[in-house]
């Protein structure tokens, strides 16, 4: 037991040095107020969107290998560009060292502001570290294909700079400048991006065509609405030089890859699910402690570690197909090794950078993404696995985020209790209102985690206009913001009572 205690002091402290070397934002030492929170939260958006489009240079982005193009949209990146490794290097420290205290191979008292303090700290590291990584695994990997040692070099300088950006862009919106967190605010952002291009896209025209039509394609543009408009004014002979118009039925399905009206019907289902479960709660009546007859709700959601579940299940999805097609380019080209066999086996897919997962846990982890799934030999196993896989990491997480986010019964009942707060009916007692509160918050937690991840598994099953997943967090990350915003404007109507209130919501 000695033991154990001795290796978290070690771990955490030899990060110490690197933490205080690290650039940082500084916390506001004054009130900031909404309408400055939303200038910051632009810039941070802009800054974001220019890098996505900002191409590195020296590299050839059709050259070599695409290792993230299944989860491009969920980590917020572009290939090719200074977002090339988007949000991936911050969300894989985080699930690090979550998984590291949730183990106890760390044992972090959450409770104390020095230890909760020291552990955000060594996961900024982290980051970096693994943005560090990341960029050498790529170059390594010939991401961009054969590089002379001077453009390696450039382009690892490229990559770590803009993950140092990314990372000091997050914290200044989490510390307290912006709305909400950097990492929702560029997934929200990523992900409605590729809705609209899915839905709007004129600029690409399908290339297939149902049986009987009169040409070779419809020449309908990819975009399902853009498609839908235009075969509605070729149904009433306008633009039918390209084309007649063509059944309602092809479009429900196109040809199982170009966004589809199933494909619409499923986001919007996705959409309105994840309103509802963002909806359902279980609130416990409070009384402000110094005017009796001020009262209020403390609600704990079914969703109550919200989305953070579903990133974290991606992100580790991401990283063992990232480095599984790293492995096995370096290592196993001719797919002769039964060990490195076992995390994953890729071919290259043809006329394409991408390489597609065809055996070991690599296959089974990545996202269906559509119906097409079922007509793959193995397509029912496929799906199987990794719905079991996504809903049981899902409430594992949920759980273990519970305890060190500082959403536990214990930092409720504290947070409740300095705010001025109490229980109707309960002595003024933290441990009294631990033991209330430890009633719900496991059991909602876990069922939460349990059902996002079922959510989250049928919707890139189903397919989406974009990935299943990333609407399910576009929407819950929209519906944060709102309710964050309402939340600024009214703390700042607001008095006493509400503004503690307001602070633990």
């Amino acid at each position: 037991m000695q033991e154990t205690l001795v290796l978290p002091s070690t771990f955490l402290k030899a990060l110490s040095p690197l933490v205080r070397i690290m650039p940082e934002v500084k916390a506001p030492d004054r009130e900031v107020s909404f309408r400055e929170k939303v200038v910051w939260t632009l810039v941070v958006l802009i800054i974001f969107l220019v890098m996505s489009h900002m191409p590195l240079y020296g590299v050839d982005k059709t050259a070599g290998t695409d290792y993230l193009w299944a989860m491009r949209v969920i980590l917020a990146s572009t290939r090719g560009t200074l977002m090339e490794l988007g949000i991936g290097p911050i969300v894989t420290a985080g699930l690090v060292m979550q998984l590291l205290s949730g183990s106890k191979i760390i044992d972090v008292d959450f409770s104390d502001p020095e230890d909760r303090a020291l552990f955000t700290g060594g996961q900024k590291v982290l980051a970096l570290l693994m943005t560090t990584f990341q960029a050498i695994a790529y170059i390594v990997g010939r991401a961009y294909g054969d590089l002379t040692p001077e453009q390696q070099v450039f382009v690892f300088i490229q990559l770590l700079a803009a993950g140092v950006i990314v990372i000091l862009m997050d914290e200044l919106i989490q510390k307290g400048w912006g709305l909400g967190s950097g990492v929702s605010l560029f997934i929200m952002t990523n992900v409605a991006g590729r809705v609209m291009w899915n839905s709007l896209n004129m600029l690409e025209l399908e290339t297939t065509a149902p049986d009987g039509y009169a040409n070779p394609s419809t020449r309908l543009p990819k975009g399902i609405v853009a498609a839908m408009v235009v075969n509605l004014l070729r149904f009433f002979g306008i633009g039918t030089d390209a084309g007649p118009a063509v059944d309602l039925a092809w479009l429900m399905f196109r040809n199982g890859h170009d966004p589809s009206i199933f494909a619409l019907t499923v986001t919007f289902g996705i959409f309105f699910s994840v309103l509802w479960m963002e909806s359902v709660r279980v609130e416990v009546p409070l009384q402000y402690a110094k005017y009796r007859g001020m009262k209020a709700r403390y609600p704990i959601k079914l969703l109550y570690t919200s989305n953070i579940p579903v990133i974290l299940a991606q992100a580790l999805y991401a990283n063992i197909l990232f480095f599984g097609q790293i492995i096995q380019t370096q290592w196993n080209p001719d797919k002769t090794n039964p060990f490195l066999n076992i995390i994953g086996t890729f071919h290259q897919e043809e006329g394409s950078t991408r390489m597609i997962a065809d055996g070991g846990l690599a296959r089974y982890i990545t996202p269906p993404q559509g119906l097409l799934v079922f007509q793959e030999a193995d397509g029912w196993l496929h799906v199987i696995i990794y719905a079991v896989l996504m809903i049981l990491l899902c409430w594992g997480f949920s759980v273990i985020w519970v305890d060190i986010s500082g959403i536990a019964p214990r930092d409720v009942a504290r947070q409740l209790l300095n705010s001025g707060y109490i229980v109707p009916g309960f002595r003024r007692s933290e441990r009294v209102l631990e033991k209330l509160l430890d009633r719900y918050i496991p059991v909602v937690a876990g069922l939460g985690g349990f059902l996002i991840g079922i959510l989250a598994a049928v919707a890139d099953i189903l397919g989406a206009l974009a990935s299943g997943t990333g609407i399910l967090l576009m929407v819950s990350i929209i519906k944060q913001y709102y309710e964050t915003i309402a939340k600024e404007q009214l703390a700042e109507m607001g008095g006493e009572g509400v503004a503690g209130l307001l602070g633990i919501l």
